[in-house]
């Protein structure tokens, strides 16, 4: 997740999984090729030559919906809104809640499956302390390792912050 934008009226975070995208498509394309050479081959190899056509066709939209999503977070002082946008290949959500709910940002930590060797892997998650979406929302879905995580929640932390120091200083 990058930050796109950091002003002190507007924080903007994007997240574009390329790497997701390219494997995915790649990966799909393969199943394809490999589906239309079995096919062309003819004879028994066309049932399994349709069955990579049409199953690893499949699989791979399915994988590429389900993991390669553009999401845009936008903290927007002007409007006292906090908006998440997610884009797949077969559709668009926003959600929208009032900036005042929001209470700060927290890293979500997990140890991956199987492997008590592998390090902690870590993903942002705001924490909403008010109205009817109360509880942690994580904005991306997947971990990720390294400390980059722990670098963006700062930054989220401290827009936030520095939104009360200057109210404060205003009403002093």
């Amino acid at each position: 997740m990058k930050i796109a934008r950091n002003t002190p009226t507007q924080l903007i975070l994007t997240d574009i999984p390329w790497f997701y995208g390219v494997l995915f498509a790649f990966n799909t394309v393969i199943f394809i090729a490999l589906g239309l050479i079995l096919t062309l081959a003819g004879g028994r190899f066309m049932i399994y030559g349709l069955v990579l056509i049409i199953g690893g066709g499949a699989f791979g939209f399915w994988t590429f919906h389900k993991f390669v999503r553009r999401v845009l977070v936008i903290f927007d002082r002007a409007t006292q809104t906090l908006e998440i946008r997610e884009k797949s290949i077969f559709g668009y959500e926003a959600i929208e809640h009032p900036l005042t709910e929001l209470s700060h940002a927290e890293v979500e930590s997990t140890l991956p499956k199987g492997s008590f060797l592998a390090p902690n892997q870590h993903r942002p998650v705001l924490v909403l302390d008010q109205g009817m979406s109360a509880g942690r929302h994580p904005i991306v879905t997947r971990y990720t390792k390294g400390s980059d995580t722990a670098r963006l929640v700062d930054v989220i932390n401290d827009w936030l912050t520095a939104d009360k120091v200057d109210s404060d200083s205003q009403s002093a």
